[in-house]
């Protein structure tokens, strides 16, 4: 399901990174990068709030916007319910409404879309989008505590600490959300919550097939097409099978986020690439922005990968779902 917009322009964004990510290949990209996981405080629960707090400050400091000049907030991450961006927002009391959402690594375009509709039908003039995650509260909740120094397949991504947001406006500006696709659940039958590549290449290969046919266009049409966080080994997969099942080659002019947050060669513990829901979301937000703003791309397409599963569904042997959703930025 595929909407055009006519009116939503992207006001400027914020980006704030963990150590990890600060040791890769975008740390020029992002606005506050810090070298240890606490952030000063003391739990990793209460370090992705602060994450998401930096984020929030950075993104009105940046807009010149105060607080009430915000229309809506939304905002999701990997915690249970939500907790991280929703305690995150509550600190600083930004916006006059607020949506908690969740698609686990495809939450940044899901909030992408929601917000984009809403302004474009003109029921609310802006909209902060943002999204968190932190390596240590998703190993825990998902995995295992880092702690006990579990082995790790190499098929297994990284999950990104950090937090993004993006202000969104019927005010114009260089970059204009052109369109967005909603994506639907995937079952492909994947069970490995250590090879999310596998899991959502599926889901991300549908909707861009479906955005394709949708908006009539050819893979070259856009000078980009990123997916989220399908990592070296997905990346590979979405690839082929776009050329198998649907007849699409995005080979000329594809990349995935997971593959570019880190130096892959040199960071060994990140193994197959990057994920999380600020994986895709910092590079989009930081690197991606620049070239939009520089006219380096003109059009790209940004489609955001989650599986959706709990560790309970994955210990009673059902199936990881997946699903992926994209947008369409250009400049003006």
């Amino acid at each position: 399901m595929t909407f055009k917009f006519d009116n939503v322009y992207v006001s400027d964004t914020s980006t704030v990174a963990g150590p990890y990510e600060k040791k890769g290949p975008l740390e020029k990209y992002f606005d506050k990068a810090y070298d240890e996981l606490y952030f000063g405080e003391s739990s990793w629960e209460l370090a992705e709030q602060k994450l998401v707090e930096d984020s929030l400050k950075i993104l009105l400091r940046k807009t010149k916007k105060k607080k009430d000049d915000i229309s809506l907030v939304l905002g999701g991450d990997l915690s249970n319910q939500i907790t991280a961006t929703t305690f995150g927002t509550n600190k600083v009391r930004v916006g006059n409404a607020y949506f908690g959402l969740y698609n686990a690594c495809a939450t940044s375009v899901e909030e992408l879309i929601i917000a984009a509709s809403l302004i474009d039908s003109k029921k609310i003039d802006n909209a902060i989008c943002i999204t968190s995650s932190h390596n240590m509260t998703s190993e825990k909740q998902f995995r295992n505590p880092t702690e006990y120094g579990a082995p790790k397949p190499n098929s297994a991504t990284f999950t990104a600490t950090g937090a993004a947001g993006i202000l969104l406006s019927n005010d114009k500006s260089k970059i204009k959300v052109e369109s967005g696709t909603i994506g639907k659940i995937i079952d492909y039958a994947q069970n490995d919550p250590n090879n999310m590549g596998a899991v959502m290449s599926g889901a991300a290969a549908y909707t861009i097939a479906k955005h394709l046919e949708e908006t009539k266009r050819k893979p070259e049409y856009y000078d980009l097409i990123l997916t989220g966080d399908l990592g070296r080994y997905g990346k590979n997969i979405v690839t082929e099978f776009l050329k198998e099942e649907y007849k699409i080659d995005i080979s000329k002019n594809y990349n995935d986020c997971g593959t570019m947050l880190y130096n892959l060669d040199e960071q060994e513990e990140v193994q197959a690439g990057g994920s999380g829901p600020v994986c895709s979301a910092l590079v989009n937000y930081g690197l991606i922005m620049n070239k939009l703003k520089n006219k380096e791309i003109k059009k790209v397409l940004l489609v955001a990968t989650g599986a959706l599963f709990s560790p309970t569904t994955v210990f009673q042997g059902q199936n990881i779902l997946s699903i992926a959703h994209a947008i369409s930025l250009e400049v003006v």
